[in-house]
Parts: structure tokens; sequence; C-alpha cells
């Protein structure tokens, strides 16, 4: 069985690691661009995900009534989720600046 303290001693080197040097509003300002990346990319993710499972239903409920339609339905349908999921990447690049850049 591990040494329960490895773990902790693991975290300590880290965070001694990265703040080496730091002073201590150089830490805060990285912890909190760490902590607004993590929460923009929940944020920015949430939102794409939810408009692309509505459009996947109501595009889906539209083929159910009209099914001769179907080819235009779906071609559009993927469209718009494509253009849904550019949000969620251009979260996904802010919250990658915020962590390397910031």
């Amino acid at each position: 069985m591990e040494d329960p303290n490895v773990l902790r001693e693991i975290v300590e080197a880290a965070v001694q690691e990265a703040v080496d040097g730091a002073t201590l509003g150089e830490g805060i300002a990285r912890g909190a661009a760490l902590l607004g990346a993590g929460i923009g990319m929940g944020i920015g993710a949430l939102g794409p995900a939810l408009g692309e499972c509505l459009a996947a239903a109501k595009g889906l409920e539209a083929m159910g009534r009209v099914p001769e339609h179907s080819g235009m339905l779906l071609r559009n349908v993927i469209v718009i989720m494509c253009l849904g999921e550019t949000t969620g990447i251009y979260s996904l690049v802010i919250s990658l600046l915020l962590i390397f850049v910031a």
C-alpha cells in the first residue's frame, strides 16, 4: 500500500515549483487566470451542447413530420450545429490563452 503522504508531497513540490520567484500578486493573478479558464470553459461548453441538442431534436422532429424534405433538413441542421459549435471552440481558445499566456 502506498504512503498517503506521497501525493501530498508531490502537490506541495509542484506548488512550490510554480511559485518560486513569483510575488504574491503574480500568484494571485495566475490563480485567477486558471480559475477563469476553468469556469469559462465549463460555461462555454454548456451553451453549445444545449443548443446542439435542441437543434438536433427539432431537426429530427421536422424530419418525422415531413420525410420527403429530410435531405434538406439534415443539411440545415448540420450547418446550424457547426455554427453552434464555434462558440465552444472560441471559449476553448480563450481558456487556453488564459492558461498559457496570462
